[in-house]
């Protein structure tokens, strides 16, 4: 089996062990990037391919004559052609769980962030102004308690389950969003959560954990926001998309929510442009999507590829979407 990694340097390898990853193949390629004029001599000769954003189309999937395996070294498969994939019988694998902690971590420093006021506090004490003031603190931002504010989850995958356990830490209230999904929130007496909708007006903190899809784009759009608290947080470490930019930095700037902290955007890296991060405004803090990348997450991607691609080649099904 040969294998081929089109896109490696995503995962910033270099304080990683892929010894098993090189293992799992008898001959096994790795590239840090892949060029449109690179990608057709790379991947003809290639039996499993590992992608992790680079896109496998019908396209792609036709120059590899030989192809029997896409192994996404991500949870999301978008950047696959599934139905092309099927259509040839090919397997496609994701990764899972890998980074719950780290990216429930990475919400929950968002939340202590925005609910402290710390990125202006930082600020006030390198531009100097606490050494002008004349008493010996400066408290010239609202810091609020998380003890009994209203934790709004969408999404109760491993990663949403992850920072409920933080926020019950924190003294907090604790609540799922019912399923968003049409078939499940269809059914009668599907659970006992309530819709977004209902529990926005009461939500001191939204944070989003669940899936990009055709029905939670815009899932935060202006009306939803005009339903919040004027002090409410919004934390988005899912999926670019879920959200309205637009909409979130008019909401911001009139004062319709308290703050935002994403890692997210719906186009990543934003080359041209993005409201989210034109704006400089003190209750918005972007991180550059980088919540799920701990060494420790990162080594569990890799080890769990490895695995995946053992068990293809002896004949097993293992994180199987295909």
């Amino acid at each position: 089996m040969k294998c081929i990694f089109l896109d490696g340097s995503s995962l910033e390898p270099d304080d990683l062990d892929i010894a098993r990853l090189k293992a799992s193949c008898s001959e096994f390629k790795f590239y840090n990037e892949t060029s449109k004029t690179d990608l057709p001599a790379r991947v003809q000769s290639a039996d499993i391919i590992i992608t992790n954003k680079f896109v496998i189309d019908e396209s792609v999937i036709n120059m590899a004559p030989r192809l029997k395996c896409i192994a996404v070294s991500a949870t999301g498969t978008n950047n696959v052609d599934l139905e092309a994939a099927r259509s040839r019988g090919i397997a496609v694998t994701n990764v899972q769980g890998y980074g719950s902690n780290t990216v429930a971590q990475h919400a929950m420093t968002l939340i202590l962030a925005l609910s402290t006021n710390l990125i202006n506090y930082v600020q006030d004490v390198r531009s100097g102004a606490w050494a002008r003031h004349h008493l010996f603190c400066l408290l010239n931002h609202p810091i609020q308690d998380l003890a009994g504010k209203h934790l709004v989850i969408v999404g109760s995958g491993e990663i949403g389950q992850a920072l409920a356990k933080i926020a019950d830490g924190f003294d907090m209230k604790v609540s799922f969003s019912a399923s968003l999904r049409p078939e499940t929130a269809a059914k009668a007496g599907a659970g006992s959560r309530l819709p977004l909708s209902r529990l926005l007006p009461d939500a001191d903190v939204i944070s989003l954990h669940c899936p990009l899809t055709e029905h939670t784009r815009n899932l935060i759009d202006a009306k939803a926001l005009s339903t919040m608290k004027p002090s409410a947080l919004l934390i988005n470490t899912a999926r670019g998309g879920l959200v309205d930019e637009q909409a979130l930095v008019d909401a911001l700037k009139d004062g319709q929510i308290g703050g935002a902290g994403f890692d997210v955007l719906t186009a990543e890296p934003p080359k041209n442009g993005n409201p989210l991060v034109d704006n400089i405004l003190p209750n918005l803090i972007v991180t550059p999507h980088c919540a799920w990348g701990s060494r420790e997450a990162r080594q569990r991607m890799v080890d769990d590829i490895a695995l995946s691609i053992n068990a293809f080649i002896k004949g097993e099904k293992r994180s199987r979407v295909v």
